[in-house]
C-alpha cells in the first residue's frame, strides 16, 4: 500500500445471489444466471428481471421505517447495516461528524412515484402521501441512512447513472484523502425493475428480449448478447483512513488506492466508439494509485451483455494490456444491472476476488464474440494469484468511474 491508499474494513451486499456478503459470493461464484419472470413486469414486452430473493424489509428493519422509506432506500439501508457490522464498527460509540455518508443512486424511487402518479391520474390528489418525496427523491439514501447510523459528516448523493456506485466510492475516498473525515460510508443502490423502467429501457432498444429463456438472457461478451436485463440491489463499503483502522485493530479487506473519472463528451446513450473516454478514466486510476497496467491482475468489467457496449470496452482492455491481459469477469450475467447500485457491488466482489485470490466466472458466456481479445472466465470460478484489480464502470452520459484496487 502507499500512504494515499484508503483501507477497506467493512463490505455489504444485497442482490439478486443473496441478502448477504456470503451469499452474494456464493451466487456469483456459482456462474448460473438469475433472471426470471418478474409479475411486477407482467404484460410488458420486457416482463423478466433479477430480483432480490427474500427480501423481506419489515423483518430486517422495522414495519415503521420500512413504511417510511422507498425500496431502493431499504436495500441500501440493509447493506450499509451489513458493511459497519462487518467493519466492527458500532454507531452508538463512533465520533458521528467524523463519518461520511456517499452513496450513489440512478433511478431512485421508481415505485413511489408510480404509486402518487396512479393516484393522481385517478383524480384522488388527497391520496398522494405526504411522504412521497422523502421516499423518492435520490439524495434521501444518503439522508436516511446518515440518521440510521447517527452518521454526521458529510453527506452526498451521486448520480452519474451506471457508474453511480463506483463515483461515490471514489468521492468517499477524496474526502478521506482532504481530512473531511475519517470513516466513509460508500456504495450505491437501484431498484429500476418497475414497469416504468422496463418500458422505458424497452423503448430505447436497451434490454435483451430473451423471453424463451430468461436465464440465459445476460449474456456479457457472448456473441450472442443482445441487452442487459433490469435488476435491483445494493452495495456498501467501509472506507477509512489506514491509521484510523489500523488503530483500533480493524481487520483490513483491501484498499482503494486509485480513482479515475471521465466524460465520453459524445452521446447520451451510446459510449465512444474508440473508447476513449473510458480509457482515460483507467489510465486515471492507474495514475491516481501509481500503478502500472503490469499491476492489473484481474479486471471486473463494466460488462452489461449489450452488443456496442462490451466489444468497446473488451477492444479497450485488449488494447490497454495486450497480449498479457488479465482474466475478465463480468458479475452483470448472474445478477444483471443493478444500475446506481453495479459500481459499488462491482467493486465489493473486486475487494472479496483480491482477499480470496478467486476470480467469479461469467455466467451464460457460451462462444466469445469474434474479436475480442480479453480472457473472460466462465462456467467456473479461476484460482489466480493477484495483487492489484480494475472494477469499471460507465453510464448514460458518457460517464466514466474506474477504481483500482490493492490486496490487503
Amino acid at each position: 500500500m502507499t500512504a494515499r491508499d484508503m483501507a477497506v474494513t467493512g463490505l455489504g451486499l444485497v442482490t439478486p445471489a443473496g441478502v448477504g456478503v456470503e451469499p452474494s459470493w456464493t451466487g456469483i461464484c456459482a456462474g448460473d444466471g438469475l433472471a426470471a419472470r418478474d409479475e411486477v413486469l407482467a404484460g410488458l414486452p420486457v416482463d423478466f428481471s433479477c430480483r432480490v430473493p427474500d427480501f423481506d424489509a419489515a423483518a430486517l428493519l422495522g414495519p415503521r421505517l420500512t413504511w417510511r422509506i422507498d425500496r431502493f432506500t431499504q436495500l441500501a439501508m440493509v447493506a450499509a447495516r451489513q458493511a459497519v457490522a462487518d467493519a466492527a464498527l458500532d454507531p452508538e460509540a463512533w465520533d458521528g461528524p467524523r463519518v461520511a455518508v456517499v452513496l450513489g443512486v440512478a433511478a431512485a424511487g421508481g415505485d413511489t412515484w408510480a404509486d402518487a402518479y396512479r393516484s393522481l391520474a385517478e383524480g384522488r390528489v388527497d391520496a398522494i402521501s405526504p411522504l412521497t418525496l422523502p421516499r423518492s427523491l435520490p439524495n434521501m439514501v444518503a439522508g436516511e441512512v446518515s440518521i440510521d447510523l447517527r452518521a454526521t459528516g458529510p453527506c452526498l448523493t451521486t448520480s452519474t447513472a451506471c457508474a453511480s456506485g463506483a463515483t461515490a466510492l471514489g468521492i468517499a475516498r477524496d474526502l478521506l484523502r482532504a481530512g473531511s473525515c475519517d470513516i466513509a460510508i460508500a456504495g450505491g443502490t437501484d431498484c429500476a425493475r418497475v414497469p416504468m423502467g422496463s418500458a422505458a429501457f424497452y423503448r430505447l432498444g436497451a434490454l435483451s428480449q430473451r423471453r424463451d429463456d430468461p436465464a440465459a438472457a445476460s449474456r456479457p461478451f457472448d456473441v450472442d448478447r443482445d441487452g442487459f436485463v433490469l435488476s435491483e440491489g445494493a452495495g456498501v463499503v467501509v472506507l477509512e483512513r489506514p491509521e484510523h483502522a489500523r488503530a483500533r485493530g480493524a481487520r483490513i479487506r483491501g484498499y482503494l488506492a486509485g480513482y479515475g473519472a471521465s466524460a465520453d463528451g459524445f452521446h447520451a446513450t451510446s459510449p465512444r466508439p474508440d473508447g476513449d473516454g473510458a480509457r482515460r478514466a483507467v489510465e486515471a486510476a492507474l495514475a491516481d494509485a501509481g500503478a502500472e497496467p503490469a499491476d492489473v491482475h484481474h479486471v471486473n468489467a463494466h460488462g452489461t451483455s449489450t452488443p456496442q457496449g462490451d466489444r468497446i470496452e473488451a477492444n479497450l482492455l485488449g488494447t490497454l494490456f495486450g497480449s498479457g491481459a488479465p482474466p475478465v469477469t463480468s458479475v452483470k450475467g448472474t445478477i444483471g444491472h443493478t444500475l446506481g447500485a453495479a459500481g459499488a457491488v462491482e467493486a465489493a466482489v473486486t475487494v472479496l476476488s483480491l482477499e480470496r485470490q478467486l476470480v467469479p466466472p461469467t455466467a451464460n458466456l457460451n462462444q466469445l464474440d469474434e474479436g475480442l481479445a480479453i480472457d473472460v472466465v466462465t462456467k467456473a470460478p479461476r484460482a489466480h494469484r493477484m495483487t492489484g484489480a480494475l472494477s469499471n464502470a460507465f453510464g448514460f452520459g458518457g460517464q466514466n468511474a474506474v477504481l483500482f484496487f490493492r490486496a490487503a
